[in-house]
Protein backbone atom coordinates (compact mmCIF):
# COMPACT_ATOMS: atom_id res chain seq x y z
CA UNK A 1 0.00 0.00 0.00
CA UNK A 2 1.14 3.89 0.11
CA UNK A 3 3.85 5.06 2.62
CA UNK A 4 4.83 7.13 4.64
CA UNK A 5 3.94 10.80 2.54
CA UNK A 6 1.14 8.80 0.89
CA UNK A 7 0.91 5.60 3.48
CA UNK A 8 2.73 3.74 4.66
CA UNK A 9 3.05 -0.02 3.68
CA UNK A 10 0.83 -2.42 4.35
CA UNK A 11 2.56 -5.91 5.71
CA UNK A 12 6.52 -4.51 5.07
CA UNK A 13 7.25 -5.07 8.75
CA UNK A 14 5.82 -8.37 9.48
CA UNK A 15 7.86 -11.65 8.42
CA UNK A 16 7.77 -13.51 5.60
CA UNK A 17 8.32 -16.97 4.45
CA UNK A 18 11.50 -17.34 2.19
CA UNK A 19 9.74 -16.70 -1.15
CA UNK A 20 6.32 -14.69 -0.17
CA UNK A 21 5.29 -15.96 -3.26
CA UNK A 22 6.00 -19.48 -2.88
CA UNK A 23 3.96 -19.43 0.16
CA UNK A 24 2.12 -22.79 0.73
CA UNK A 25 -1.16 -22.98 -0.71
CA UNK A 26 -4.09 -24.10 1.32
CA UNK A 27 -7.13 -25.09 -1.66
CA UNK A 28 -9.68 -24.72 0.55
CA UNK A 29 -8.83 -21.00 0.68
CA UNK A 30 -8.43 -20.51 -3.37
CA UNK A 31 -10.41 -20.76 -7.14
CA UNK A 32 -8.04 -20.67 -9.47
CA UNK A 33 -8.74 -20.22 -13.29
CA UNK A 34 -6.54 -21.72 -16.13
CA UNK A 35 -6.33 -21.46 -19.70
CA UNK A 36 -3.63 -23.98 -20.44
CA UNK A 37 -1.38 -20.41 -21.28
CA UNK A 38 -1.78 -18.83 -17.48
CA UNK A 39 -3.07 -19.54 -14.17
CA UNK A 40 -4.81 -17.17 -12.06
CA UNK A 41 -5.77 -17.89 -8.38
CA UNK A 42 -7.98 -15.49 -6.18
CA UNK A 43 -7.84 -16.14 -1.92
CA UNK A 44 -10.99 -16.53 -0.88
CA UNK A 45 -9.82 -15.87 2.69
CA UNK A 46 -8.44 -12.62 1.38
CA UNK A 47 -11.77 -10.52 -0.57
CA UNK A 48 -11.06 -12.69 -3.80
CA UNK A 49 -7.89 -10.44 -3.71
CA UNK A 50 -5.58 -12.14 -6.82
CA UNK A 51 -2.90 -14.06 -4.84
CA UNK A 52 -1.42 -15.82 -7.80
CA UNK A 53 -0.51 -15.49 -11.50
CA UNK A 54 1.72 -18.46 -13.08
CA UNK A 55 2.26 -20.19 -16.33
CA UNK A 56 -0.51 -22.79 -16.50
CA UNK A 57 1.32 -26.17 -15.50
CA UNK A 58 3.89 -23.99 -13.02
CA UNK A 59 4.56 -24.04 -8.93
CA UNK A 60 6.09 -20.85 -9.38
CA UNK A 61 3.78 -17.77 -7.96
CA UNK A 62 4.84 -14.43 -9.59
CA UNK A 63 2.89 -12.49 -6.36
CA UNK A 64 3.09 -12.24 -2.90
CA UNK A 65 -0.16 -13.32 -0.83
CA UNK A 66 1.70 -12.65 2.45
CA UNK A 67 -1.15 -11.13 4.28
CA UNK A 68 -4.80 -9.35 3.58
CA UNK A 69 -2.47 -5.86 2.57
CA UNK A 70 -0.41 -7.86 -0.06
CA UNK A 71 -2.17 -9.44 -3.35
CA UNK A 72 -3.15 -7.51 -6.49
CA UNK A 73 -6.51 -5.24 -5.39
CA UNK A 74 -8.57 -2.40 -4.48
CA UNK A 75 -7.67 0.54 -1.64
CA UNK A 76 -8.85 3.24 -1.24
CA UNK A 77 -8.27 6.48 0.49
CA UNK A 78 -10.27 9.14 2.26
CA UNK A 79 -10.12 11.62 5.18
CA UNK A 80 -8.44 11.20 8.50
CA UNK A 81 -10.89 8.90 11.04
CA UNK A 82 -8.91 8.43 14.08
CA UNK A 83 -8.00 4.94 12.97
CA UNK A 84 -4.35 3.67 14.28
CA UNK A 85 -2.46 1.07 11.71
CA UNK A 86 -0.56 0.45 14.80
CA UNK A 87 1.28 3.25 16.14
CA UNK A 88 0.16 5.25 13.33
CA UNK A 89 -2.67 7.36 12.68
CA UNK A 90 -4.48 6.51 9.79
CA UNK A 91 -7.24 7.28 7.67
CA UNK A 92 -10.43 5.82 6.11
CA UNK A 93 -8.97 2.97 3.76
CA UNK A 94 -11.39 0.48 2.61
CA UNK A 95 -9.22 -2.43 1.10
CA UNK A 96 -10.02 -5.40 -0.68
CA UNK A 97 -8.40 -8.16 1.32
CA UNK A 98 -9.44 -7.05 4.76
CA UNK A 99 -7.65 -5.18 7.59
CA UNK A 100 -4.65 -5.03 9.02
CA UNK A 101 -5.16 -7.41 12.01
CA UNK A 102 -6.09 -10.51 9.03
CA UNK A 103 -10.04 -9.99 9.39
CA UNK A 104 -11.01 -10.96 5.70
CA UNK A 105 -13.50 -8.76 4.10
CA UNK A 106 -16.91 -10.08 3.20
CA UNK A 107 -16.96 -11.74 -0.36
CA UNK A 108 -20.65 -11.11 -1.02
CA UNK A 109 -20.39 -13.40 -4.12
CA UNK A 110 -17.67 -15.42 -6.24
CA UNK A 111 -18.68 -17.47 -9.37
CA UNK A 112 -16.02 -18.56 -11.70
CA UNK A 113 -15.46 -20.96 -14.81
CA UNK A 114 -12.42 -22.51 -16.05
CA UNK A 115 -11.33 -18.93 -18.05
CA UNK A 116 -13.19 -15.95 -15.85
CA UNK A 117 -14.14 -15.32 -12.21
CA UNK A 118 -16.23 -12.71 -10.88
CA UNK A 119 -16.68 -11.21 -7.31
CA UNK A 120 -18.49 -9.25 -5.00
CA UNK A 121 -17.07 -7.77 -2.20
CA UNK A 122 -17.72 -5.36 0.99
CA UNK A 123 -14.52 -4.35 1.83
CA UNK A 124 -12.81 -3.60 5.69
CA UNK A 125 -11.33 -0.22 7.01
CA UNK A 126 -7.70 -0.99 7.22
CA UNK A 127 -6.76 0.23 10.39
CA UNK A 128 -10.20 0.79 11.82
CA UNK A 129 -11.46 -2.85 10.98
CA UNK A 130 -14.91 -2.91 10.72
CA UNK A 131 -17.10 -4.34 7.33
CA UNK A 132 -17.69 -0.79 5.33
CA UNK A 133 -21.91 -1.38 4.36
CA UNK A 134 -21.52 1.68 2.75
CA UNK A 135 -19.09 0.53 -0.46
CA UNK A 136 -19.13 -2.21 -2.20
CA UNK A 137 -16.36 -3.74 -4.69
CA UNK A 138 -16.50 -5.79 -7.58
CA UNK A 139 -14.18 -7.82 -9.45
CA UNK A 140 -14.46 -9.65 -13.33
CA UNK A 141 -11.28 -11.29 -14.39
CA UNK A 142 -10.96 -13.08 -17.73
CA UNK A 143 -7.80 -14.92 -19.29
CA UNK A 144 -7.47 -14.44 -22.67
CA UNK A 145 -4.21 -16.00 -23.81
CA UNK A 146 -1.32 -14.92 -22.04
CA UNK A 147 -2.80 -11.87 -20.40
CA UNK A 148 -5.29 -12.08 -17.91
CA UNK A 149 -7.61 -8.93 -17.85
CA UNK A 150 -9.22 -7.20 -15.17
CA UNK A 151 -12.07 -5.13 -14.72
CA UNK A 152 -12.28 -3.38 -11.08
CA UNK A 153 -15.01 -1.51 -9.98
CA UNK A 154 -16.16 0.89 -6.49
CA UNK A 155 -19.10 2.37 -5.30
CA UNK A 156 -19.77 4.51 -2.14
CA UNK A 157 -23.35 5.42 -0.63
CA UNK A 158 -21.69 6.80 2.29
CA UNK A 159 -22.74 10.46 3.62
CA UNK A 160 -19.20 11.52 3.94
CA UNK A 161 -16.91 14.15 1.81
CA UNK A 162 -13.61 12.62 1.66
CA UNK A 163 -10.60 14.84 0.26
CA UNK A 164 -8.90 14.15 -2.77
CA UNK A 165 -6.12 11.60 -2.34
CA UNK A 166 -3.90 9.62 -4.52
CA UNK A 167 -5.30 6.49 -4.95
CA UNK A 168 -3.77 2.93 -5.91
CA UNK A 169 -5.03 1.41 -9.54
CA UNK A 170 -4.60 -1.48 -7.76
CA UNK A 171 -2.20 -1.98 -5.07
CA UNK A 172 0.34 -4.50 -6.33
CA UNK A 173 2.47 -6.25 -4.34
CA UNK A 174 4.82 -8.93 -6.34
CA UNK A 175 7.10 -12.01 -5.00
CA UNK A 176 10.41 -10.41 -3.86
CA UNK A 177 12.67 -12.68 -5.85
CA UNK A 178 11.73 -10.21 -8.83
CA UNK A 179 13.34 -6.97 -7.19
CA UNK A 180 13.91 -5.40 -10.84
CA UNK A 181 10.69 -2.59 -11.78
CA UNK A 182 10.82 -1.92 -15.79
CA UNK A 183 8.97 0.85 -17.35
CA UNK A 184 8.58 3.37 -19.69
CA UNK A 185 9.39 7.23 -18.99
CA UNK A 186 9.82 8.57 -22.01
CA UNK A 187 7.82 11.40 -23.19
CA UNK A 188 6.52 9.50 -26.59
CA UNK A 189 4.79 6.46 -25.47
CA UNK A 190 4.46 3.72 -27.35
CA UNK A 191 6.89 4.64 -30.11
CA UNK A 192 9.39 1.88 -28.82
CA UNK A 193 12.04 4.21 -26.69
CA UNK A 194 14.07 2.91 -23.91
CA UNK A 195 13.04 1.14 -21.18
CA UNK A 196 14.17 2.43 -17.58
CA UNK A 197 15.37 -0.38 -14.90
CA UNK A 198 16.01 0.35 -11.74
CA UNK A 199 15.83 -1.26 -7.85
CA UNK A 200 13.55 1.39 -5.70
CA UNK A 201 14.30 1.92 -2.11
CA UNK A 202 12.15 2.07 0.49
CA UNK A 203 9.95 4.03 1.65
CA UNK A 204 8.06 5.45 -1.04
CA UNK A 205 9.31 6.79 -4.26
CA UNK A 206 7.86 8.25 -7.30
CA UNK A 207 7.81 7.34 -11.12
CA UNK A 208 5.99 8.58 -14.31
CA UNK A 209 4.55 5.86 -16.62
CA UNK A 210 3.97 7.31 -19.85
CA UNK A 211 2.73 4.08 -21.07
CA UNK A 212 0.60 3.62 -18.13
CA UNK A 213 2.55 -0.31 -17.00
CA UNK A 214 4.97 -1.52 -14.62
CA UNK A 215 6.78 -4.74 -14.45
CA UNK A 216 9.06 -6.56 -11.63
CA UNK A 217 12.01 -9.32 -13.24
CA UNK A 218 14.63 -11.37 -11.65
CA UNK A 219 18.01 -11.43 -12.93
CA UNK A 220 17.37 -13.35 -15.80
CA UNK A 221 14.72 -10.69 -16.90
CA UNK A 222 11.52 -12.69 -16.80
CA UNK A 223 8.58 -11.68 -14.80
CA UNK A 224 5.15 -10.05 -14.12
CA UNK A 225 3.84 -6.74 -15.08
CA UNK A 226 0.86 -4.99 -14.87
CA UNK A 227 -1.05 -1.89 -16.73
CA UNK A 228 -3.15 0.64 -15.78
CA UNK A 229 -5.79 2.22 -18.04
CA UNK A 230 -6.33 5.52 -15.99
CA UNK A 231 -2.76 5.68 -14.44
CA UNK A 232 0.39 7.91 -15.67
CA UNK A 233 2.09 7.78 -12.26
CA UNK A 234 3.07 5.27 -9.91
CA UNK A 235 4.55 4.78 -6.66
CA UNK A 236 6.63 1.90 -5.82
CA UNK A 237 9.37 0.05 -3.14
CA UNK A 238 11.45 -2.25 -2.64
CA UNK A 239 11.75 -3.87 1.30
CA UNK A 240 14.39 -6.39 1.91
CA UNK A 241 17.93 -6.71 1.35
CA UNK A 242 17.03 -10.35 -0.15
CA UNK A 243 14.16 -12.18 -0.98
CA UNK A 244 14.37 -14.09 1.86
CA UNK A 245 14.53 -10.85 4.32
CA UNK A 246 11.93 -9.64 7.16
CA UNK A 247 9.34 -8.17 5.42
CA UNK A 248 10.62 -8.51 1.66
CA UNK A 249 8.16 -7.22 -0.44
CA UNK A 250 8.34 -6.00 -4.48
CA UNK A 251 5.58 -3.12 -4.52
CA UNK A 252 3.86 -0.97 -6.79
CA UNK A 253 0.85 1.22 -7.60
CA UNK A 254 -0.44 2.93 -10.74
CA UNK A 255 -1.69 6.20 -9.23
CA UNK A 256 -5.06 8.35 -10.08
CA UNK A 257 -5.93 11.15 -8.15
CA UNK A 258 -9.71 11.79 -6.59
CA UNK A 259 -12.12 12.48 -4.06
CA UNK A 260 -14.72 9.53 -2.66
CA UNK A 261 -18.07 11.81 -2.32
CA UNK A 262 -21.68 10.76 -1.58
CA UNK A 263 -22.37 8.67 -4.88
CA UNK A 264 -19.51 8.50 -5.72
CA UNK A 265 -18.62 5.29 -8.26
CA UNK A 266 -15.19 4.52 -10.36
CA UNK A 267 -14.28 1.66 -12.28
CA UNK A 268 -11.14 0.95 -14.83
CA UNK A 269 -9.58 -2.20 -16.50
CA UNK A 270 -6.07 -3.18 -16.02
CA UNK A 271 -3.98 -6.31 -17.64
CA UNK A 272 -1.37 -8.60 -16.00
CA UNK A 273 1.33 -10.32 -18.35
CA UNK A 274 4.44 -12.86 -18.01
CA UNK A 275 7.53 -12.50 -20.20
CA UNK A 276 10.56 -10.48 -20.60
CA UNK A 277 9.68 -6.56 -20.40
CA UNK A 278 9.65 -5.88 -24.29
CA UNK A 279 6.97 -8.92 -24.64
CA UNK A 280 4.91 -7.15 -21.84
CA UNK A 281 4.93 -4.20 -23.46
CA UNK A 282 3.67 -5.84 -26.53
CA UNK A 283 1.51 -7.59 -25.32
CA UNK A 284 0.02 -4.02 -23.17
CA UNK A 285 0.07 -2.20 -26.29
CA UNK A 286 -2.43 -4.53 -27.96
CA UNK A 287 -4.35 -4.35 -25.27
CA UNK A 288 -4.78 -0.90 -24.12
CA UNK A 289 -7.23 0.49 -26.55
CA UNK A 290 -9.93 -2.05 -25.20
CA UNK A 291 -8.92 -1.42 -21.51
CA UNK A 292 -9.39 2.26 -21.90
CA UNK A 293 -12.40 2.43 -24.20
CA UNK A 294 -14.79 1.51 -20.50
CA UNK A 295 -13.08 2.95 -17.39
CA UNK A 296 -15.57 5.22 -16.09
CA UNK A 297 -15.55 7.96 -13.06
CA UNK A 298 -19.09 9.39 -11.76
CA UNK A 299 -20.00 11.40 -8.59
CA UNK A 300 -23.50 9.86 -9.43
CA UNK A 301 -24.19 6.76 -11.08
Amino acid sequence: MLSLALNPSVGADKPTKAVAGAAVIKPADWVFIDNGIVRLGVKKTAGAGIGWFSRSGSQENLLDHYDAGRLIQQSYYGKKDGSMWRDKPWTWNPVQGGDYKGHPSEVLELTSNSTALYARIRPRNWAGGELLDECLMEQTIVLQGAEALVRFSFRYRGTEVHPMRSQEVPATFINPAYDTMVIYEGDQPWTGGELTRSQPGWPNESRKISEGWAAWVNDQNIGVGVYSSVAKDLTCYRAGKSPQAKGACSYVAPLVKFAITPGFYFEYKMAIALGTPEEMRVAFSKLREVLSSESKKAATE
